[in-house]
């Protein structure tokens, strides 16, 4: 009973944090738009400290949209001042998680609703559906922006994001599926059921835990240019 009380504040929070900052980013659009996706749904898995990520190192300099009485965008301060490197990878972390935790969150309730399975095994059945879900979601997000750009034809864009998420997506993945098994076979007798909220919260925790690993994926990626810094 008190860890479902723990879990639905964490959530509550996760969601409070994802709405503060998707209300922040509509008043003060990202530079790159698919951050204005990426950024709330860091949110959902840093509840509270989500917030104060994005403020520091997310949060557009200068003027509101709202506050521009339309002067457009060159009025309403893109710009953000220069990042230390490891805020930079810290950055584009964020972005990999994004990709990741929304493939993550399409696949439980598929898996949950169809009863997919692989080797009658539960916990198989949701890293295959999750590693899809996550790596198509991850690619479109490395893709869009390249596409956005206007610096790459779509078959260029595509080698260019897999090229820069694969190994993100990997290691971000790794990390989750480890805390996915350490939680399913040693902390639970019986697991929690993906519909109830000790189970989210258990996903939340994994998504810090692949973003801790994707972390060190994304520095070397970055420092060798295969992805750029954020």
């Amino acid at each position: 009973m008190a860890l479902s009380v723990v879990a639905w504040l964490a959530l509550a929070l996760g969601l409070i944090t994802a709405v503060a900052i998707a209300c922040d980013c509509y008043r003060r659009p990202q530079p790159m738009q698919i951050m204005n996706v990426t950024w709330p749904i860091t949110g959902l898995y840093f509840p509270v400290v989500g917030w104060w990520l994005y403020q520091n190192m997310g949060r557009p300099d200068g003027i509101p949209r709202a506050s521009n009485h339309g002067r457009g965008d060159r009025a309403g301060g893109h710009q953000h001042m220069k990042k230390a490197p490891w805020q930079s990878v810290f950055v584009g972390t964020t972005h990999c998680g994004g990709g990741c935790t929304l493939g993550d969150s399409v696949a439980i309730p598929i898996v949950a609703v169809t009863g997919f399975s692989v080797a009658g095994s539960m916990l198989l059945s949701h890293y295959v559906a999750e590693f899809i879900a996550a790596y198509l979601f991850g690619i479109l997000f490395q893709f869009l922006p390249a596409m956005s750009m206007g610096q790459s034809t779509p078959a260029q864009a595509l080698m260019a994001a897999i090229k820069a998420d694969t190994l993100a997506l990997l290691a971000f993945q790794i990390g989750m599926y480890g805390w996915m098994a350490l939680a399913s076979l040693v902390l639970f007798v019986q697991p929690p059921q993906a519909g109830t909220a000790v189970f989210w919260f258990i996903m939340q925790i994994g998504m810090i835990c692949g973003f801790a690993t994707s972390y060190p994926a994304n520095w070397w990626l970055i420092k060798r240019g295969i992805k750029h810094g954020m």
